[in-house]
């Protein structure tokens, strides 16, 4: 057979079910080769939108996601999306073809060093040389992309080699299972737990990737320490939850830092320093960290753990459980009920433009507890972290390790592939949403409902954010956009306009009964940015 079609039969047996991407010359083998297969090729029209697919799907899922590109431009394309699921702790498979093995030494046609290009953005990048190679470079590369910490790999393929003739087959499939925790590190974590005054838990993406919510879920239950989430793991722990204190990295001295600051013990669960940086939760870098994950501590001179656990998330909190003493203190109730307080301000305000509090709080009304939003990143994506409410992992994908704009409507897609049952919605602002609306044509071809809502305020909201804060006054910011509702009918896809505050919860239910892709255009009004940095700059703590 030809080395092609023992490639598509190595993605076969690692359970490969989706390839996104677009064919190209120097991939023609693989394409044909895909014919006889029964991984379904989902043809898209830009390669950054065939990454942020496979991106959220392999968020989702936890199975590697793949994406492939031709040479040259179309794998350059591909970087963004693979930089973020690499950053974001996604598993990835990212293939590009190449041209012949002759040329590759010489300045020549469309040829870049594709596995050069691709190594600092991933965790493992290679080439292959010669058919032989296949077997073991997919095996290791499927292994590296969905081992602790999980991210993003990359495989050249060369366009003379997929052609080559080759007896083999694939190599059988072995998954790594992950240590217990040290006993002499788990004594000393309940040690320290149990002379705690005032801990606190800073849940990260790693209790997600280690599907240990249900076991953080009866830590914070059992030992009464109340749980801040990062961006990435919202859910993670039920916001119902009387333990729960919603989620940190605003930057600001919100009622969550609150906490940070009246801590005396920080436990970090899963946490990666790519979700927020500790010099903003740590300042003073004086309290006492314990750092439970199933991979060391990063080193940072904000993050000096005085205690690490390094194994399994699921089975190093029960451990530590069964060990530690219930903390006696009461200390942030308040912050929680300051909390829900913020959330329910404007739940009743139908003012146009309307409120980000008030585009959240109809949002979630509208969405089943199960289904899934995909934030783009935007000022809306700092009230959708801080406001939507999540009861379960993994509802609210957010991307804040490399925090690419241009991620919900592909990765709205990739979402409804992994989980066709639920519904799906792209929340975006005006900008994040004209950087991949081509895939709106993608969504429909594959009939995969999906909800897009755009914040609509005419400009880069988030920098004007920034620029007023530091400067007070905008730089640049301003654009015009097309008209949305004609924009989404162009494609056969529905268009729903905002024009008074009291239909966006009634237009969101019908859009999301529409089993069909629709386009909601929702004017917002950013000036409640200002409004919210004012207010935490001159919060007190409610402790």
């Amino acid at each position: 057979m030809k080395a092609a079609e023992l490639f598509v039969k190595c993605l076969e047996n690692e359970g490969v079910e989706y390839i996104f991407g677009i064919p190209g010359e120097e991939n023609l083998d693989m394409m044909d080769a895909l014919l006889d297969s029964s991984i379904k090729f989902i043809t898209v029209r830009h390669e950054q939108g065939a990454a942020f697919m496979a991106d959220v799907y392999g968020r989702l899922t936890g199975r590697a996601g793949v994406c492939m590109a031709t040479l040259g431009p179309g794998a350059t394309n591909l970087i963004t999306g693979v930089a973020d699921a690499n950053m974001d702790h996604a598993p990835v498979i990212a293939i590009a073809g190449q041209a012949s093995t002759h040329r590759l030494h010489k300045e020549s046609h469309q040829v870049l060093d594709l596995e050069q290009m691709f190594q600092p953005i991933t965790k493992y990048s290679s080439r292959l040389l010669e058919p032989d190679i296949i077997a073991e470079v997919v095996r290791k590369a499927f292994k590296v992309a969905q081992a602790e910490k999980t991210g993003a790999c990359f495989i050249e393929f060369p366009e003379n080699i997929a052609e080559m003739e080759i007896d083999d087959i694939p190599l059988a499939v072995k998954h790594a299972h992950s240590p217990e925790p040290p006993g002499e590190r788990v004594d000393r974590a309940a040690e320290i737990i149990s002379n705690a005054k005032n801990p606190i838990i800073l849940a990260g993406n790693g209790v997600v990737r280690g599907k240990a919510w249900k076991q953080l879920d009866s830590f914070a239950q059992e030992l009464r320490i109340p749980v801040a989430n990062t961006f990435m793991a919202k859910g993670v722990i039920p916001f119902k939850h009387e333990m729960a204190l919603g989620s940190a990295g605003l930057q600001a001295n919100d009622y969550v830092s609150c906490g940070f600051s009246k801590a005396d013990v920080i436990i970090c669960i899963g946490y990666d320093l790519v979700e927020y940086h500790p010099y903003l939760w740590h300042p003073t870098k004086d309290r006492t960290i314990i750092h439970i994950d199933q991979s060391p501590a990063e080193v940072d001179a904000y993050y000096p753990v005085s205690c690490g656990v390094v194994g399994d998330i699921k089975h190093s909190l029960l451990r530590i459980m069964e060990l530690a003493s219930p903390n006696t203190g009461n200390h942030m109730r308040a912050l929680r009920k300051a909390l829900i307080e913020d959330m329910n301000q404007h739940k009743d305000d139908n003012s146009l433009p309307m409120k980000p509090q008030k585009i959240i709080w109809d949002l979630r009304t509208a969405m089943n507890m199960e289904d899934i939003a995909i934030s783009d990143v935007g000022a809306h994506k700092m009230w959708m972290s801080r406001m939507f409410r999540c009861e379960f992992p993994n509802t609210c994908i957010i991307s804040n390790g490399f925090a690419s704009m241009g991620i919900a409507v592909p990765g709205a897609i990739g979402a409804k592939l992994a989980f066709p049952d639920r519904a799906i919605v792209a929340v975006t602002g005006d900008a994040g949403f004209m950087m991949n609306s081509q895939e709106i044509e993608t969504a429909l071809r594959l009939n995969t409902p999906i909800v897009i809502l755009i914040w609509n305020d005419s400009a880069y909201g988030l920098i004007e954010w920034k620029q007023m804060n530091q400067f007070s006054r905008k730089s640049h910011i301003d654009f015009n956009n097309p008209d949305f509702v004609k924009y989404a009918e162009s494609f056969g896809a529905k268009g729903y306009r905002i024009e008074k505050g009291e239909d966006l919860l009634p237009t969101l239910k019908q859009a999301l009964a529409d089993k069909t892709v629709s386009v909601i255009d929702c004017p917002v009004d950013y000036s409640e940015n200002l409004k919210l940095t004012g207010k935490l700059g001159e919060m007190v703590c409610p402790i």
